[in-house]
């Protein structure tokens, strides 16, 4: 009752064509490397919930390609049969006799239930009675041995339109998640030879050209040679808003092209590009089992040959007890038992609800890598979140320049002279925002302090760049106004004396306030870690309104901390980039990584990956999660509520076959669609 890549228990095939499906293992629990400038990080797997798949087998009903109603004519005909003869005979009290209606009927039966009846055979044949299909064989054929011809036909009809609607719900889940990220062109026009050829991706090496028309999908990982180009990320990130580029800037497979003509410089094989690796993992993802399906399915193998025992209890214990025991009557009571124990609708519902939170997820630019992370957002109750590149850019810019005599722009053209020596980012910051102001500036030899600054000539002027400790070792004194400052601070000194200083200070997120309000009225509680000085942290703080700020954390620290809050039994999401901060990625109940798209540790490594680096992307995903979870139990609830009340009034003699095939099937569509509607949700 459930694609391939959609966990369920009762069977391995489809109505149509049912073929064996493999089980997938979990691994889940196996650990991750990766490596970052020099640095190694071993990061242990979650293992959230029971992940042993050997046993647990997929319900398959293809990838829906006779989910078409011409690929259910012979179904759509045994309905009209059936709806003529219950017109005959309750509209114009016309009932054929007994041999005329077995043989129409019959041939209803037939056309409705051959492909049921032949894998209930050969499922029988491996002595595998205790599956749907055996089920409803069994049902169908007693109710025919008793003369209730109608009520057998229309158990297996609608019975095969609930597995219609099925395969139809199922099919259209992968096609939409599928669709969400198969955005691969087949076709790529590279340049060789100073001409443009066009070939399929998978034949363009690394290092070749290729151009991109206007209104194009970028086909390969690359650099973005021309000197400038805006694009359509939607389909990765969810985000409409255009992504400019520039020239040197890295440019993802599977972004459009929205202006002029760009070439590209590809940077990975076409199998080893983002969007393929991001496709895989959430087609895998769906692997991945839920605690809560993880029990469907062992309940369901349970429950189904109890079902058989008790129904055929209802058929045989009543004859001790009974004074005018009737076998007949006996034997349809037990075959309503029957119809209605079909655990159709847990078995369906509940991984397709949970294929349908993924795929929500993914339209909104999150990815799972699995059900079983969709669960555990529902209990996170505290979210601890990197400071850099998680709730601010990443990108340090100057915030003020700070002078002795006024002299702003002299003492910007002398630090940004000797900072234009130097990679760091702070450095970097100084440069961009002077300018073109060093085109007639002298820069003489410029040394590295370790730690501490820069010492060099400009312009024959003997300048000092650093922080505070550069100053003091050069016996220098400063305004005591520096020292207070709590953004970092860049202090200049020139020949010998105390010129002023620059502060430089990263940017928050434009979603970042907002996120962490949305998070507080959730009722979950905030926490920043921090390398940075803990003056910058209570400052960025102070202006999100964090619960609780630490600074000055090394690795080991942010371990600690995190160590401390699950000991007070807090359930805990950890929210950084993936690659420094791998163990308390690995301590975290769920990892959440920042930037999937430009880093392939956090695809390697972590729980879920925020596309596109928002952070109100956080509350997304809790969203999703719980949304996810309410569904379910409203199936479950659904199912076994009207099962339990059909079942008792079956085994009393009040419920008709009519009545469990209509609870029965109506139950499952309920489900599915219920299940169904997450997909259409916005958030």
């Amino acid at each position: 009752m459930a694609s391939k890549n959609i966990d369920t228990c009762c069977d391995t095939t489809t109505i149509a064509d049912r073929k064996p499906a493999a089980a997938q293992k979990e691994n889940n629990s196996k650990p991750h490397t990766h490596s970052h400038e020099g640095h190694s990080h071993e990061t242990k797997g979650h293992n959230h919930g029971d992940h042993d798949h050997d046993h647990d087998h997929d319900h398959d009903h293809g990838d829906g390609e006779n989910s078409g109603w011409r690929g259910q004519i012979p179904l759509l005909a045994s309905l009209v049969i059936l709806a003529v003869m219950l017109t005959l005979e309750y509209g114009f009290k016309i009932v054929p006799a007994n041999l005329i209606s077995l043989l129409i009927f019959g041939a209803a039966y037939l056309l409705a239930g051959y492909n049921v009846l032949k894998l209930a055979f050969r499922k029988a044949m491996r002595l595998d009675f205790f599956n749907e299909f055996f089920l409803m064989s069994v049902a169908t054929i007693g109710a025919f041995s008793i003369g209730s011809y109608s009520e057998g036909v229309a158990v297996m009809v609608f019975y095969s339109i609930g597995e219609w609607f099925q395969d139809v719900a199922v099919s259209n889940a992968k096609r939409s998640i599928k669709a969400l990220l198969d955005i691969r062109p087949d076709t790529v026009d590279v340049i060789r030879d100073g001409k443009i050829t066009t070939v399929k991706p998978a034949d363009v090496e690394i290092g070749e050209l290729i151009q991109v028309k206007a209104g194009e999908k970028v086909a390969l990982d690359g650099e973005l040679v021309s000197d400038k180009g805006t694009f359509n990320t939607s389909a990765m990130t969810g985000e409409s808003k255009p992504d400019s580029k520039a020239k040197g800037d890295r440019v993802l497979a599977g972004m459009i092209n929205l202006n002029t003509v760009i070439e590209v410089k590809v940077v990975s094989l076409f199998k080893d590009s983002k969007l393929n690796r991001i496709l895989e993992m959430v087609q895998d993802a769906t692997a991945r089992k839920s605690k809560t399906q993880l029990f469907i399915s062992r309940f369901a193998k349970v429950y189904t040959p109890i079902v058989f025992a008790l129904a055929v209890l209802v058929v045989a214990l009543p004859y001790l007890f009974v004074t005018n025991y009737v076998f007949a009557e006996w034997l349809y009571r037990g075959l309503v038992f029957l119809v209605i124990s079909c655990p159709c609708a847990l078995v369906v519902s509940i991984p397709l609800g949970y294929f349908g939170g993924i795929g929500l997820a993914s339209k909104n630019g999150i990815l799972f890598k699995g059900s079983n992370f969709l669960d555990v957002m529902t209990t996170i109750n505290t979210v601890v979140m990197d400071k850099t590149g998680t709730l601010t850019k990443g990108v340090f810019k100057v915030q003020r320049v700070v002078t002795v005599n006024g002299d702003e722009k002299e003492l910007l053209r002398l630090t940004a002279a000797i900072e234009s020596k130097s990679t760091h980012p702070i450095a970097t910051a100084v440069t961009l925002h002077a300018g073109d102001v060093l085109q007639n500036t002298k820069i003489g030899e410029v040394e590295e302090v370790p730690g501490k600054g820069l010492k060099g000539l400009i312009d024959g002027k003997q300048v000092l760049a650093g922080n505070i400790r550069l100053l003091d070792q050069f016996n220098i004194t400063y305004a005591e106004e520096v020292a207070k400052e709590e953004d970092t601070v860049v202090v200049v000194a020139i020949d010998g004396v105390y010129a002023g200083f620059i502060t430089i200070a990263d940017e928050l997120k434009e979603d970042a306030i907002q996120a962490v309000k949305e998070m507080h009225e959730m009722k979950i509680q905030t926490v920043m870690l921090s390398g940075d000085k803990q003056a910058v942290v209570n400052k960025i703080g102070r202006l999100l309104g964090i619960d609780r700020a630490f600074g000055d954390l090394l690795p080991e620290n942010k371990v600690e901390k995190v160590e401390e809050l699950k000991q007070q039994g807090k359930h805990i999401a950890f929210v950084g980039d993936g690659i420094n901060d791998a163990p308390v990625v690995a301590l975290a109940d769920a990892g959440i990584a920042m930037g999937g798209l430009g880093s392939d540790a956090t695809i390697e490594t972590a729980d879920i990956v925020i596309q596109n680096d928002m952070p109100s992307k956080i509350v997304t995903a809790i969203k999703i999660g719980r949304l996810t979870k309410n569904i379910v139990w409203q199936n479950i609830a659904l199912a076994m509520g009207v099962k339990v009340i059909v079942l008792i009034l079956g085994a009393g003699g009040v419920a008709t076959l009519w009545e469990a095939v209509i609870a029965d099937v109506g139950v499952a569509l309920l489900a599915i669609l219920n299940a169904v509607r997450i997909q259409k949700m916005k958030l």
